[in-house]
């Protein structure tokens, strides 16, 4: 984009040719399956997010290549392990050098470029209820990162032995965040509970924690959109990445 902007300024090509080439580099073909929004990042200030579920290791290896051989790095969501392998495949024939970060309990991998690295312009507070609830907190703490967030976490601080989210939520707020994520399954009562001590907005998150009727997330869900405490915002059973980006804004728009 910035390479034919400079050529539109010094009066190379004319702004019917700068029209087109911007609307080509706006979207890249990968192969016959998929369309990289390549200006999401710049529009948004969100990054594409490759979802692996529903996709092939190969398709999903493809599409991160050629998305991080453009933006420097590609983030990829719910993954398998083939899926590792597979871009660790590809990988070979590249001429670029990219690394691979696997977080296996999140299930998110990110290819990037040797020596690129994520500007951090804001913090959230990241808090999860129990351990069972880490992999959904984890998948936010990679995905704000990515967003440019600096994260403070604290897991394990639920509403069963609630004494211990005092030096935690203590320590979060003393750090100015912008936003406050908080992660529980069972009954979801944690967001409710942060919600109504802190001046910032919170995200909760209900997860599939939980036994039998209203299992699977639903009663979290229920309990997190009926609750009357100000300031909290909801995003669907298991969505990491939704709170992890709308947290993302929350925070960066602050600083």
């Amino acid at each position: 984009m910035e390479e034919i902007l400079k050529r539109f300024a010094s009066g190379k090509i004319d702004i019917k040719e700068a029209c087109r080439e911007l609307k080509r580099e706006s979207v890249r073909r990968v192969k016959d399956f998929a369309r990289i929004d390549m200006n999401r990042l710049y529009r948004t200030s969100i990054p594409e997010i490759i979802f692996a579920e529903g996709k092939s290791s190969v398709e999903v290896a493809d599409i991160a290549l050629a998305l991080a051989s453009t933006e420097n790095f590609a983030l990829i969501s719910r993954t398998r392990e083939n899926d590792v392998a597979e871009i660790k495949k590809h990988l070979k024939d590249q001429k670029e050098e990219f690394e691979i970060r696997y977080n296996a309990v999140a299930r998110t991998i990110i290819v990037k470029k040797y020596g690129y690295e994520f500007k951090k312009t804001g913090k959230i507070g990241l808090i999860a209820a129990g351990t069972a609830d880490m992999p959904v907190a984890e998948e936010a703490r990679v995905v704000a990162e990515v967003c440019g967030c600096e994260v403070i976490k604290a897991y394990d601080v639920g509403i069963a032995g609630i004494h211990r989210l005092v030096e935690p939520l203590e320590e979060i707020i003393n750090a100015n965040v912008g936003a406050i994520i908080v992660v529980a399954g069972m009954e979801g009562a944690l967001p409710a509970v942060v919600a109504s001590l802190v001046n910032v907005p919170v995200i909760g998150v209900p997860t599939s924690v939980g036994y039998g009727l209203g299992g699977k997330g639903v009663a979290a869900l229920i309990s997190m959109l009926q609750s009357c405490s100000p300031g909290l915002a909801v995003v669907n059973i298991d969505n990491g990445v939704g709170a992890a980006t709308f947290a993302a804004k929350c925070a960066c728009r602050k600083e």
